[in-house]
């Protein structure tokens, strides 16, 4: 499997991106491939001092970055050469089978959607986030591909995130809930409440109603569907949280006691992993066609690391043509181009 991977993306770029890519190589098998697509006199310096094999990681030339503060659609025209530009480039020549980048996400979208094009049947694609929780992981989509969604969009979030929760993390039969502002059926915009009609009008899936934010971690659901700027609000909500959180009980445990602090240590850093980004790597772009993950602005190493062996299991597992056929059996003659 050839997989290309934004060696430009992220706050940490071109370094930590490297040394992911350096990092997977051998856990990937011999048949394996990493492209790395960035300046090529910078990324050919970066190597230079390196030990890897150069069969199975080779650079691919794209001397423009884009930025994160910068237009999506805009710069993609004015830059063509870019790390993402080239990085699509290659999925519609079908040089690779998956591509990553941890760069501009509204960029990232676009030059996926313009390139790859959508799988048939799809209106938007979706980013898919997954949440650790007590309960077991709980996907969101979307989370900032679409922030203008209408009913057939979140009715098709819900197909493909179930079918990525199913055949992905194994939840055998996912419960689809709909975030809104409150449980009854009543609360919700217009898009909410056709939206909830979409759904519970498919037998296929475990509807299970509205669901307000304070349940995402109670294990009422196992797909959460909501327009992407609700679900991006959400994800960096809860970074936000986790992150605060973690802090408070470190600085209480060390005002107590420092003794005792470095008794917890352990536990609370086993407790962190289950809950930082950079160990579930990137960010599935379901309903792209190919394989695109999205990773966080501030990925590290492993971040890369593990977003490369989430391509690699997302192309094995074939979520795409589970997608296909799911959405072939679920054509709705009401609002199906709405």
């Amino acid at each position: 499997m050839r997989i290309a991977v934004d060696a430009m993306g992220g706050d940490h770029a071109p370094d930590e991106i490297i040394a992911g890519a350096l990092e997977v190589l051998p856990q990937l098998g011999q048949e394996d491939s990493l492209l790395l697509v960035g300046p090529q006199e910078l990324l050919e310096a970066k190597l230079a001092a390196a030990s890897y094999d150069k069969e199975r990681l080779t650079i691919v030339d794209a001397p423009d970055v884009i930025g994160m503060d910068e237009k999506p659609v805009d710069s993609l025209r004015k830059k063509p050469r870019s790390s993402i530009g080239v990085l699509a480039k290659l999925a519609k020549l079908d040089r690779v089978e998956a591509v990553i980048s941890a760069g501009n996400t509204g960029a990232c979208v676009a030059a996926f959607q313009m390139r790859m094009r959508t799988l048939p049947g799809v209106v938007r694609p979706g980013i898919a986030v997954v949440f650790p929780t007590l309960t077991g992981p709980v996907t969101i989509c979307d989370v900032g591909a679409n922030i203008a969604c209408k009913p057939i969009n979140l009715y098709q979030y819900g197909l493909m995130a179930s079918i990525y929760s199913r055949h992905f993390l194994g939840v055998q039969n996912p419960r689809v809930g709909l975030m809104s502002i409150g449980e009854e059926e009543a609360k919700g915009n217009e898009i909410v409440k056709k939206t909830r009609d979409l759904m519970r009008s498919d037998p296929r899936l475990h509807f299970i109603g509205n669901i307000e934010g304070r349940d995402i971690f109670r294990g009422v659901c196992d797909v959460i569907v909501c327009e992407g700027f609700v679900g991006n609000v959400i994800l960096k909500l809860t970074e936000g949280t986790v992150d605060g959180l973690f802090r408070a009980i470190k600085q209480e445990l060390m005002q107590e006691k420092p003794e005792l602090a470095l008794m917890f240590k352990p536990i609370i850093m086993r407790v962190y992993r289950k809950h930082d980004y950079n160990e579930y790597g990137g960010a599935p772009l379901l309903g792209i066609n190919g394989t695109a993950l999205i990773c966080h602005g501030a990925s590290k190493a492993r971040t890369i690391r593990n977003a490369v062996l989430t391509a690699k299991n997302c192309h094995t597992q074939k979520i795409n043509d589970k997608i296909m056929e799911c959405l072939s059996e679920a054509r709705t003659s009401d609002g199906e181009e709405d």
